[in-house]
């Protein structure tokens, strides 16, 4: 996850000027370049603010930060709104962009009276607190954070337990309601006043094609996908309907969602020691030869500076190793969802990020340097420009770094010293597959889930209902106690009351198979391509560093060509990649029920 100005809340309130007389193409671009000075400014201490106020969380710096993100948000709204005089204009194609792109940047838009605007701010910076401390105290035992519940989620094997953590978590959740209705309130009424019907309507309008085009384009590459979900859902539920009995998993339906291995059973990896195949160990444990190995959590990230180095990316700045916060202090409240920074919209770069030391988390490293990466790529760009082609992209380009990650990477950098032998390729996809395939409906299902509450499709006396419907309809997945609408479920998952969007992972787990495929043939890969690593290649390198350049200059068409030669998101990259995996589940589970 990264933090720039575009995809959070932008903002300083600017006069808004009358216009006496029709404006120019010449007062357009004096406006854009007014414009980026004053964002840049007041991003800058916005962003200082909020990285204060997820490291040290207390009431003042809670405060302090939502003082600057409304000072922000007002800012991006009132530039937004007066961008509009020049709507007609004849302007030459960078300033028509730049115009575009600051209507369209908002993710919260503050409406125009202040008190209303005050207490946006106020409450999107409470409820992230909120979820930071958030923490559940089971029956005369300790408080637990999410972090605790999350290991103990991941290794447990009762299910009795499995359910009180599940359940303990998402009363956290609970708490927010009330917040997040005040919230959508608001955040309508902003986007309406920047013409938008509401938020959702805002945010599905930021990718270069119309807002039903884009959630169409979702549901295309869902369809691609979803066969291959089926097949290892299928599997998924036989094995640990072996494991805990009929009791437990249904035959037929959906799967209980506290036996997944994560509070979301929005990946499964964790399960992979109950569903391995028999015959498919690779013959290595990465998070066993990372503790062995005394890998701390600097080491970590050095790993992953080491494979954008490879590729002629430049070292990490001394301030990185300086201002990051790698490890959970013992001493204060902290947001420990891993975040990118970039302060000052040049080479500030920072990591936020409790690392521990496993596999997963080598993975993020690697996943959130993309993000860091990436932000010094195109710090040369107007600032309007410096973003990612589509949000989708900025989440994609860390992981596709991460399909690199493979057994013979591992070797080169010492920390394999032999790959192993063929033949073992179902078991790595099958793990791959826990994480990516699993994630798909999830990825979708966020967004779907907030459209329908900002439009008010979905009644708020609906919420929680909704929410579980969809989780049916796209994970086939299911509560394991008893939800109603005094539960707000959808407040236990960081994005929803941190308002992050989230349709953007989802087009992170298309677009990064699709790149790595480009990449791989740049490489030279001539094997399955779920075996190529680009790591070393200067080639893959160069072409990747020049797609970063370009940033949001422009459309996201162009950079996705400039990559991968294609102009359409494609999903068939990730069937190209799972194809023996597919093949496979489907033998694994003929004669068992699919679907649910």
């Amino acid at each position: 996850m990264q933090k720039t100005l575009p995809t959070l809340l932008l903002l300083l309130l600017v006069p808004m000027t009358g216009a006496a007389q029709a404006p120019t193409p010449a007062d357009a671009k004096a406006f854009v370049e007014k414009a980026e000075e004053q964002l840049l400014k007041a991003s800058i201490a916005a962003e200082r603010a909020n990285w204060v106020a997820s490291n040290f969380i207390t009431e003042d710096t809670e405060r302090i930060a939502a003082d600057g993100n409304q000072r922000r948000m007002e800012l991006a709204a009132g530039l937004a709104k007066e961008a509009t005089r020049f709507d007609g204009l004849a302007l030459d194609a960078e300033t028509a962009r730049k115009l575009k792109l600051l209507k369209l940047s908002l993710v919260l838009a503050a409406p125009s009276d202040p008190a209303k605007s005050e207490a946006l701010a106020r409450i999107a910076a409470g409820m992230e607190a909120a979820y930071g401390r958030g923490k559940w105290t089971p029956p005369g035992g300790e408080p637990l954070s999410l972090e605790e519940i999350s290991q103990r989620l991941a290794t447990s094997r009762d299910p009795k337990e499995l359910a009180a953590l599940w359940a303990g978590w998402h009363e956290v959740g609970a708490g927010l309601r009330k917040d997040y209705a005040r919230y959508v309130e608001l955040g309508n009424a902003g986007a309406k006043e920047l013409g938008f019907a509401d938020m959702g309507a805002m945010w599905r309008s930021k990718y270069d094609m119309p807002p039903d085009a884009y959630a169409k384009e979702l549901d295309r590459l869902w369809e691609q996908v979803k066969p291959l979900y089926v097949s290892l859902h299928a599997y998924v539920r036989m094995k640990l309907r072996e494991q805990y009995g009929k009791d437990v998993v249904p035959e037929k339906g959906p799967i209980p969602a506290h036996l997944l291995g994560n509070m979301w059973a929005q990946a499964w990896g964790n399960l992979y020691p109950v569903l391995a195949p028999k015959d498919a160990d690779p013959g290595y444990d990465l998070t066993k030869i990372l503790v062995e190995k005394k890998t701390d959590a600097r080491q970590m990230v050095r790993y992953g500076e080491g494979f954008f180095t490879s590729l002629g990316f430049e070292t990490l700045p001394k301030t990185f190793w300086e201002r990051s916060l790698f490890t959970r202090p013992r001493d204060r409240e902290v947001v420990c969802h891993a975040s990118a920074w970039c302060v000052d919209w040049v080479d500030d770069l920072r990591l936020k990020m409790c690392i521990e030391i496993n596999a997963e988390d080598f993975a993020t490293v690697h996943h959130e340097l993309g993000h860091n990466v990436y932000q010094r790529a195109y710090n040369r760009q107007p600032v309007l420009f410096r973003d990612s082609a589509n949000d989708g992209f900025h989440e994609a380009i860390g992981d596709v770094i991460a399909l690199s990650l493979t057994p013979e990477y591992l070797k080169k950098v010492g920390l394999l010293t032999k790959t192993p032998p063929p033949g073992k390729d179902v078991g790595y996809l099958l793990n791959m597959a826990l994480e990516k395939i699993a994630f798909l409906p999830f990825g979708l299902l966020i967004d779907k889930w907030r459209w329908q509450a900002f439009s008010g499709e979905v009644p708020e006396a609906r919420w929680n209902e909704a929410w579980w419907d969809l989780k049916l309809k796209y994970q086939g997945v299911a509560p394991p106690v008893a939800r109603s609408e005094a539960d707000f479920d959808p407040g236990a998952k960081y994005h929803i009351p941190a308002g992050v969007p989230y349709s953007r992972y989802f087009l992170a787990h298309v677009l990064q198979f699709q790149m790595h495929r480009a990449l791989a043939k740049t490489a030279g890969c001539t094997d399955p391509i779920h075996t190529c690593s680009i790591y070393g290649n200067k080639e893959a390198g160069a072409k990747l560093i020049r797609m970063l350049e370009m940033g949001q200059s422009q459309p996201w068409p162009d950079a996705l060509e400039a990559l991968t030669g294609q102009r359409e998101m494609d999903a068939t990259a990730v069937l190209d990649y799972f194809a023996p995996l597919q093949k496979w589940l489907d033998e694994q589970t003929k004669g068992q029920p699919k679907g649910w």
